[in-house]
């Protein structure tokens, strides 16, 4: 389902000018706008390089330009919601996360991890008046909600040690994992209990509960959760009442995950 991680090519396929012209792309990552020269120091690309991408960005409308600075342009959008819209995960879960959401009154989301960000990839029409939560398509630092601990636990320890030491755990609340030794601990906990609950993330008012979705292989592809309010939802009530009716919904979806 989520394709192979571990994808070799001939290095006489591979067509480095790509690789660099996405790399630029991500750079503008948290920010609006970019000049060559602070996008040449976030890719490593040569400064003069990164401007003759930035300006070809804009000349197929992926960009704009005053003459300074660089910003994204609304077609850069194709890109990503090619994925959501074509991608067999996203499309397989939707009819499954919109049932458990009328039965329990909760939206319900689907996320993979993306490096060291969880990448919510499909998301059920919110049963509420006001949504909470993330939407299709956003990112969030793994540490930072309910299921990077589900979509972390399916590393091996010395992988989700290296993945640690990697990371970034400054600039969300003191009740997120503050270094490597407190995430590894609770994502070993979430490996052994297979879910993980946890309140306060990023709110104090929102708690979050998160299984995994797995495929043929029994390998983690995605993970079901929940954002919930923490008033509606204590935690023993939370593992009691949608741990269960989360894992029903996951074991339907493995079936179907190859």
């Amino acid at each position: 389902m989520a394709g192979s991680t571990d994808f070799q090519i001939d290095p006489r396929d591979l067509i480095a000018g790509l690789g660099r012209g996405l790399a630029i792309i991500e750079a503008f990552n948290g920010s609006e706008r970019l000049t060559p020269t602070e996008a040449a120091a976030r890719t490593g690309i040569p400064r003069t390089a990164a401007r003759r991408y930035l300006e070809s960005l804009c000349h197929f409308k992926y960009a704009q330009t005053d003459g300074k600075y660089y910003w994204l342009a609304p077609r850069i959008l194709r890109i990503g919601q090619s994925y959501l819209g074509t991608a067999r995960l996203p499309r397989l879960v939707r009819p499954f996360i919109q049932r458990l959401s009328m039965t329990t009154g909760e939206a319900v989301n689907v996320c993979v991890l993306d490096d060291h960000e969880v990448l919510y990839i499909a998301r059920s029409a919110s049963p509420r008046m006001v949504p909470i939560g993330y939407q299709a398509g956003d990112r969030v630092p793994a540490h930072a909600v309910t299921p990077g601990y589900v979509l972390l636990s399916a590393l091996s320890r010395p992988a989700l040690e290296k993945w640690a030491a990697a990371h970034d755990f400054a600039g969300y609340p003191d009740s997120a994992p503050v270094d490597a030794a407190q995430l590894i601990e609770a994502v070993r906990s979430a490996h052994t209990l297979g879910y993980w609950v946890v309140a306060g993330l990023l709110d104090p008012g929102l708690g979050g509960v998160a299984v995994p979705l797995v495929d043929h292989r029994g390998m983690t592809v995605a993970a079901l959760s929940m954002t919930l309010q923490v008033s509606n939802w204590p935690q023993q009530r939370i593992i009691d009442t949608l741990v269960p009716a989360l894992r029903d919904t996951a074991q339907l979806l493995n079936a179907s995950i190859s």
